[in-house]
């Protein structure tokens, strides 16, 4: 949705139609115009498009998320787990001991969360 706003807004630049007009259009303040004029000016429509998200590489690859994901169907009491229940902790030790790999619990939820959905 915002990329899509961004995109018409350098439509409407290309037609030389005011910021306040284009802000009316697409339903942004004027501020954000001016900001997006800016930067088609310098780099034209390809500028405004939503680029990757970046930050930190994973430390686990595909390869090692499949053999995480392989362990943790077997249950937690294959991986000498009294419980059949999965803890963040218990999930971090399995990964350790699948690929060598040691996470935060923050990196353990983000990898349930996310690439293992």
């Amino acid at each position: 949705m915002a990329e899509a706003r961004r995109v018409r807004a350098a439509e409407l630049f290309e037609d030389d139609v005011s910021n306040a007009e284009i802000a009316r259009a697409v339903g942004v303040c004027a501020e954000s115009v001016r900001r997006w004029r800016r930067v088609w000016e310098q780099g034209g429509a390809p500028a405004l498009r939503r680029r990757p998200a970046t930050g930190r590489p994973s430390k686990l690859d595909d390869t090692q998320i499949e053999m995480v994901r392989a362990a943790l169907e077997q249950g937690a009491q294959a991986h000498g787990f009294e419980a059949d229940l999965w803890t963040l902790e218990r999930v971090g030790a399995v990964v350790t001991r699948a690929t060598g790999v040691v996470l935060s619990s923050a990196s353990v939820w983000r990898l349930l969360t996310g690439r293992l959905g």
